[in-house]
């Protein structure tokens, strides 16, 4: 593992890195440029207008390429197949006693936290890494959370009822109403995407990073009993205060919508360390390309997974940009009869529950073109025999349109765009028999 200096040096020697040397805000000027470059380059804002500790990077997770860079994998089965190996084997973590850490003044406003648009709640902390060690079994759990910056040593954390809310139940079952954590920002790309999966609970996120990177995870802890990665930016120590719920929200979502206003536990910033006199932190711009990878990848690994269990071949698939990679999924076959499409369809349902809308093609369809998807359902699918309905069934809180946003319950829709077996000439889409790339490579012009 390194710090993020030293993997901005490595993006550098293979993708673009910008440096913005304008002074701009933390108040929506920053914002705004990682916005029209999402997708786009990675960026460092190395002038901050505010008084600030840090300065501001972004854009490190927001390709699939990027991605497969770091995690050493040259196609998308050997990026699920990875996802899920990792996730099922012990990796190496290593306690060390030293570290490079320095402790700084505990005050919050200090960092560079952004405040990303007009109807957010405020400051908030879009990439912590919040680790959690469960009292029953002694198991670190590692998991990304929002966090809304209140003042100088509190804040307040969107809590969703999965690893992290369970260890607060353990403490509680207990009588212990302070839950010691550790926030870490500024983490390795592949730490934030192992924090970012869902491996069993008892199963630590740090074995899944060990086995993305291939190498040991090292860790010390600071004071609190909570082991951290020594290569983070900034770790805040504290902890999560379960009998103070404050307001948390409106934020923005994975749909680039406001989520709503919830009561959720103060966190209370005890000591913050720092990795170097100027460190790097790392802004994740909700509904962002950085923000959509990371909750997207694992669940596009766990489809395939399903997908495959009932049909033979399974090219790749995608939970789409406009479905906030979350909502909408379109998944690549090859078919042995004529059924199979459907069965994809319901595979996909069941390994994320969230999906309200799948699309299904043939294998000779590029499932990153969106006009050729579009083109496989104008020319492949018909109603009547391609359409599967599933209604009052769970789906996603996010979704604005379902019947009861609450529980998620809603209508969920299956495209069969693939064509009959029987008749693949008639589907067949016309093409020029040679290689274009070289022959315009050749080409010349004037």
């Amino acid at each position: 593992m390194s710090g993020l200096e030293e993997v901005l040096h490595e993006l550098e020697s293979r993708f673009e890195v910008k440096r913005v040397r304008t002074p701009l805000s933390v108040i929506y000027e920053i914002p705004a440029v990682i916005k029209y470059f999402d997708r786009g380059p990675t960026l460092v804002f190395t002038r901050v207008k505010e008084d600030v500790c840090g300065v501001v990077a972004a854009n490190l997770v927001n390709t699939r390429s990027k991605v497969m860079y770091y995690l050493g994998v040259g196609s998308d089965e050997e990026l699920y197949r990875k996802i899920l190996d990792s996730e099922s084997k012990v990796g190496k973590i290593t306690e060390v006693s030293s570290h490079d850490y320095k402790e700084i003044e505990v005050n919050l406003e200090k960092l560079p936290v952004l405040k990303y648009y007009e109807g957010d709640a405020g400051r908030y902390v879009t990439s912590a890494v919040v680790i959690a060690k469960d009292p029953e079994t002694g198991y670190h759990n590692l998991s990304v959370h929002r966090i809304l910056v209140l003042g100088r040593d509190v804040a307040t954390l969107r809590i969703v009822p999965r690893h992290l809310y369970t260890i607060c139940e353990h403490y509680r079952q207990r009588g212990i109403t302070k839950v010691p954590v550790a926030v870490c920002i500024g983490v390795h790309p592949l730490l934030l995407f192992a924090a970012s999966c869902s491996p069993p609970f008892g199963f630590s996120e740090y074995h899944v990073a060990s086995n993305f990177m291939n190498a040991d995870v090292r860790v010390c802890d600071l004071g609190n009993g909570v082991l951290v990665p020594i290569d983070s930016e900034y770790v805040l120590l504290g902890y999560i205060d379960l009998e103070t719920l404050v307001d948390e929200g409106p934020f923005t979502d994975i749909l680039e919508l406001y989520d709503k206003v919830r009561k959720q536990p103060l966190l209370k910033v005890e000591k913050i360390y720092v990795l170097r006199d100027v460190p790097y932190y790392h802004a994740i711009l909700p509904g962002g390309a950085e923000h959509k990878l990371l909750m997207a990848l694992e669940r596009e690994a766990r489809i395939w997974n399903f997908v495959r269990a009932v049909v033979p071949y399974v090219k790749a698939v995608r939970l789409t940009w406009a479905g906030g990679c979350w909502l909408h999924a379109v998944i690549s076959i090859r078919k042995i009869t004529d059924g199979d499409a459907k069965n994809a369809i319901m595979a996909a349902f069941a390994a994320h529950p969230s999906l309200k809308h799948v699309i299904v093609v043939d294998e000779d369809i590029d499932i990153d073109n969106p006009e050729e998807v579009e083109w496989a359902i104008a020319t492949r699918f018909r109603a009547d025999r391609g359409l599967v309905l599933v209604q009052y069934v769970r789906g996603s809180t996010l979704d604005p349109s379902a019947i009861d946003q609450e529980q998620g319950l809603t209508t969920k829709m299956g495209i069969d765009a693939t064509y009959p077996r029987a008749e693949r000439r008639k589907f067949e889409k016309a093409r020029i028999p040679i290689n274009v790339r070289e022959l315009i490579e050749k080409l010349e012009v004037y």
